[in-house]
């Protein structure tokens, strides 16, 4: 699914940011699967917010791996560059937009700094396959996949995601898309207010 932008659902980046970030702290290298990640404002979202909150020395450690079936081949092209029209941007804080965007060549484009753009790695990858791409994951993003799938389908996704994360790993699903109750013995909530949730 190709609708999202900067910064969407910011009330569960920022569970992420306050919640599995001092677990993560912990690893020597953290591993995380953004699962349809379209155009790469997600992933590249939650880059900079990790950024924020961590030192250089610590963010040079994360690896982001950005996945999306990418039916038209479009997304892997967008992610490597790293450049976004002027209204895919508008939303974006502006102290953030001054500190990690530039001007790119064509006007009205602009370009995420190379520190951002390199913390994130595409990859085609279709979630039905029930392969994963790697594995020990910290944490694993899926959002609006999820509600394209019937119940069998999100709760065999959810499986492979439960395999792919280490232990004590998290996954981050959209706010309106609850964990199957048949997997409950696999996961516990990390928040009421959002879909977060830790391997168990």
């Amino acid at each position: 699914m190709a609708f999202t932008y900067f910064f969407r659902d910011l009330q569960t980046l920022e569970v992420i940011r306050d919640f599995t970030l001092p677990y993560l702290k912990t690893k020597q290298f953290i591993k995380i699967w953004d699962a349809g990640c379209a155009m790469g404002q997600e992933p590249y979202s939650l880059s900079i917010i990790l950024r924020e909150t961590m030192g250089y020395m610590y963010f040079r450690n994360i690896k982001i791996l950005a996945t999306d079936i990418d039916e038209y081949n479009q997304f892997e092209k967008i992610i490597e560059e790293g450049v976004y029209k002027e209204e895919q941007i508008r939303r974006i804080p502006k102290e953030i937009f001054n500190k990690y965007f530039k001007v790119d060549k064509i006007e009205g484009q602009y370009k995420l700094i190379d520190e951002i753009r390199t913390s994130v790695q595409f990859k085609k990858h279709d979630l039905l396959s029930l392969k994963m791409p790697s594995n020990d994951f910290g944490l694993i993003i899926c959002k609006n996949v999820l509600l394209h799938f019937n119940e069998e389908e999100r709760i065999n996704v959810i499986k492979m995601y439960y395999e792919a994360l280490m232990a004590g790993g998290f996954l981050a699903m959209e706010q309106t898309q609850k964990l199957p109750k048949a997997l409950n013995h696999l996961f516990e909530p990390v928040v009421s207010n959002a879909q977060v949730y830790r391997k168990i």
